[in-house]
């Protein structure tokens, strides 16, 4: 009798865990109409669209060089060193790793934090549900979800600074053009910047 409530369960677990889902990272980048700013929970109305002048890029900060008023409250991404550098007003500089866009997915240029979501939901495309009919309609938040725990969207509509599921990926181009990081690195940049960060995005 024992061994047949043991077999029950294992079988029980194996049905459960054949169901079970993990969703990879996705940033929808290259989706039309992907994570923008129609999206329902958003709590911001759409921007207007802003578009750099093409190939502008600042110089990247030398981080042993003195601050100048003008690198005070801005994040600066240098896409090449997966960094991330947030300036706090008074000067104070936090350096985060971060993955970055794969090769062809990438942007650069001058944008804006427009919103920002704690636990954030993430909602597949259509087309990405074509591709993959197995994905639901929306990924509640937990471990599963590919945005993680912290979301701040950027002005272009698309771009997002955001947590991740898979943090091996830090370090790496990895991503659809939006800017991962490790879940604690998130949370804490999430409370220190506001809507109206200026991001400086270089290669």
């Amino acid at each position: 009798m024992r061994l047949l409530a043991l077999l029950a369960v294992a079988v029980l677990l194996t049905v459960v865990q054949a169901r079970a889902q993990v969703y990879e990272p996705y940033d929808g980048y290259d989706e039309y109409g992907g994570y923008g700013y129609d999206d329902p929970y958003s709590p911001y109305p759409p921007p207007p669209y802003y578009d750099p002048a093409p190939g502008y890029e600042e110089p990247l900060y030398d981080r042993r060089a003195p601050l100048t008023r003008s690198a005070r409250g801005n994040i600066v991404i240098a896409t090449r060193e997966h960094t991330l550098i947030y300036t706090t007003a008074n000067g104070q500089q936090f350096v985060y790793p971060i993955a970055v866009g794969r090769e062809g997915k990438q942007w650069y240029g001058t944008t804006r934090v427009v919103s920002k979501r704690m636990h954030p939901e993430w909602r597949p495309t259509a087309s990405m549900r074509q591709k993959n009919p197995r994905l639901p309609a929306v990924v509640k938040p937990g471990p599963n979800n590919p945005l993680g725990t912290r979301a701040i969207y950027l002005a272009d509509g698309l771009l997002r600074i955001h947590g991740t599921n898979d943090p091996s990926s830090i370090g790496t181009n990895a991503s659809s053009g939006c800017f991962r990081m490790y879940l604690e690195d998130v949370e804490e940049l999430y409370d220190m910047v506001q809507p109206g960060t200026r991001v400086i995005v270089q290669r």
